[in-house]
Parts: structure tokens; C-alpha cells; sequence
């Protein structure tokens, strides 16, 4: 018995997540990003990370091909930034407030916190890869996190 892609999608939309953005460097030291909710902690001895990165993004190489890449966690006012990384627009950093983290990745201001992170791992799995990341430094900020729920934003009952 399997499991068609649309049951699969609609059933994992019943599963809240927080809301990250990606961002690496190209080899030329050029800027990429992109949001991801598909991300979570591996380990904490020693502090892992993943995030997953579809065959078809537009920063797919980059991630795969990069040492470092950076993650923030996006606060609830940030859906704005959420939405455009998860489309295509040029010049996605113009005008948009960031700090680069030690390895030079670009870290957003506001966000609830950045983990800057060294590449480990990269596992095929699908239609996506995954990217495991060593834990280099972390920040954490303050808010309440932007969370993705059946296929839109919501945000925690207070």
C-alpha cells in the first residue's frame, strides 16, 4: 500500500513547524537563501542540525557544494521575509536588515535566534537532500516563533 504525494502533503501540513531561512555562500561569495520549515535538531553531543533542500530549489548546488550556512529562526513578524525566500524574486537581500555571522553567512535581524553551522553531512533522500550541520555558534533572541500549519501561517495561542 503506498501513499500518494497529495495524502502524504495534506497529512504532514497537520504537523506544525517553525519557519527558518537558509543562507549560504556561493563559491564566488555571492548570497543565497531560502526558507525552510523542513528543519530540526539531530544531536546535541555534538550540537547537529538539519535542514531538508529540494532537487529542484534554486540554491540546491550551492547548499550541497558549501562548507557553512547559516539558519534563523523566523519570529511570528517575520512572514514577510518568510514569504519572499520561498519564492523567486531577484535581489531577495536587497533592503532586507542582516548581520554576517563569523563564516560570513548572512544571519536576519529580529529573527528568535541564528545557528551558524559547518557542513557534515549530505544525505540523497528523494526528491530532497539533507544537510546536516555542525552547530559552530548560536544566538538566541526573543518573541514568538512564525510557525507554518496546513499549507499557511499561524501563531501560537497566547
Amino acid at each position: 500500500m503506498s501513499v500518494g504525494p497529495d495524502e502524504f502533503r495534506a497529512l504532514l501540513g497537520r504537523f506544525a513547524t517553525g519557519v527558518t531561512i537558509f543562507t549560504a555562500r556561493d563559491a564566488s561569495g555571492g548570497d543565497h537563501g531560502m526558507t525552510v520549515s523542513a528543519f530540526c535538531s539531530v544531536s546535541l553531543t555534538p550540537p547537529l542540525v538539519l535542514a531538508c533542500i529540494a532537487r529542484d530549489a534554486d540554491m540546491f548546488a550551492v547548499a550541497r557544494d558549501t562548507q557553512h550556512f547559516g539558519v534563523s529562526l523566523l519570529a511570528e513578524q517575520q512572514k514577510a521575509l518568510s514569504v519572499r525566500f520561498a519564492d523567486v524574486p531577484d535581489n531577495r537581500f536587497d533592503g532586507v536588515g542582516f548581520v554576517r555571522g563569523e563564516t560570513g553567512v548572512v544571519l536576519f535581524n529580529d529573527a528568535l535566534g541564528h545557528l551558524e553551522c559547518r557542513r557534515v553531512g549530505w544525505h540523497d533522500a528523494g526528491d530532497h537532500a539533507i544537510c546536516v550541520g555542525e552547530v559552530l555558534r548560536a544566538h538566541n533572541g526573543d518573541g514568538h516563533p512564525l510557525l507554518y500549519y496546513r499549507g499557511g501561517y499561524a501563531q501560537l495561542d497566547r
